[in-house]
């Protein structure tokens, strides 16, 4: 299967640039795998399309700030740091740009100096690991002078931080957010539990591997960047507690998804447990825990749109694209949403 297969035109002001005033209001696509159907609705509308006994499962991953904006110690040159994943203690692997000034031993201060850090290696892919140094407790200090990493598709500032964090994250380390997420409010998730369905939280924190382009042609021959998740008892016992009772789990994205399908065995159940994942769902997949599946609109040609094919069928899928883009759906992190049925 050729990465072509999954390409559609895409026209740029449908990408959306900035979340809309009520998270709940964006436009839901509801996508019948059986019949084939597609309805429009509205994001608030899922309580239709649950049912008791189903089995919500959200990843709670919270995103760091972490794009830190610096200067070199010496020279006062400009440096950006993305904080990618913590080492070890203070030391952290990261992009540096420009990275011609990230040369190892150089010192670099943030905040006025209330932040420095120095540069103690730098790996194959060009990435640095640096070392900081700071009075106090790091992420508090991250969380003043760090900045949202936000995809490179979105161009405008967010005036508020939150915005780009689900309202149940909880265990920081993202250096993205689970977007599809993103739709529920405090309100609506109460309202869901009303209704009988189960809440289950799991945690993938989302590495930026997320937004890198597939640069094969067979899709055979990609390798998926790992990214840490983890499954408590509790909550792997409400996910197979609803599949030994006939209750259907519904994943909340593609990062929920992926964890799940890691560490499900082959009768759908799921265990405590913790690791890194690189599994690459495509079409001709096996699934193992996930019946339904609530998404956003994805980039052409990307594994996540890859992995939708598998669950809803390409040719569905790729109708369901194009329908999205003939009704000037909102594409992306910030944009509308999807169930798959």
């Amino acid at each position: 299967m050729k990465v072509k297969d999954f390409y559609f035109d895409l026209p740029e002001e449908l990408i959306a640039q900035h979340p809309l005033e009520k998270r709940d209001s964006s436009k839901l696509m509801v996508v019948n795998r059986e019949t084939g159907n597609i309805e429009h609705k509205h994001f608030h509308d899922i309580l239709g399309y649950l049912k008791k006994g189903d089995t919500l499962v959200l990843n709670n991953t919270r995103v760091l700030p972490a794009r830190l904006i610096g200067e070199k110690s010496e020279t006062g040159g400009k440096i950006e740091f993305l904080l990618l994943k913590r080492l070890s203690g203070d030391k952290w692997e990261c992009l540096a740009k420009p990275g011609k000034r990230a040369r190892i031993g150089t010192e670099f201060t943030f905040g006025d100096g209330k932040l420095k850090a120095v540069v103690t290696a730098i790996g194959e892919e060009g990435n640095r690991e640096i070392e900081f140094k700071y009075d106090g407790i790091f992420e508090q200090v991250l969380d003043e002078l760090g900045q949202m990493p936000l995809p490179p598709y979105i161009h405008e500032k967010l005036e508020d931080k939150e915005r780009y964090q689900t309202v149940y994250s909880k265990e920081k380390g993202s250096a993205a957010a689970p977007t599809a997420g993103l739709h529920f409010t405090k309100e609506l998730l109460e309202e869901i539990k009303a209704m009988g369905v189960n809440i289950a939280y799991l945690t993938l924190h989302v590495g930026l591997g997320t937004f890198r382009p597939v640069k094969v042609d067979d899709i055979n021959e990609h390798v998926m960047h790992s990214e840490y998740y983890q499954l408590d008892a509790e909550n792997a016992e409400i996910i197979n507690n609803t599949k030994k009772n006939g209750g259907r789990i519904i994943s909340v994205g593609t990062t929920s998804t992926r964890t799940l399908e890691t560490i499900g065995d082959e009768n759908g159940m799921v265990r405590e447990c913790s690791g890194w994942t690189n599994i690459f769902i495509y079409p001709g997949y096996k699934w193992k825990v996930v019946d339904n599946l609530i998404t956003n609109f994805h980039l052409p040609e990307s594994t996540l749109i890859m992995l939708v094919s598998s669950l809803a069928g390409k040719e569905l899928t790729m109708k369901a694209y194009e329908t999205a883009v003939e009704n000037r759906y909102r594409f992306f992190s910030f944009g509308d949403s999807m169930f798959i049925e």
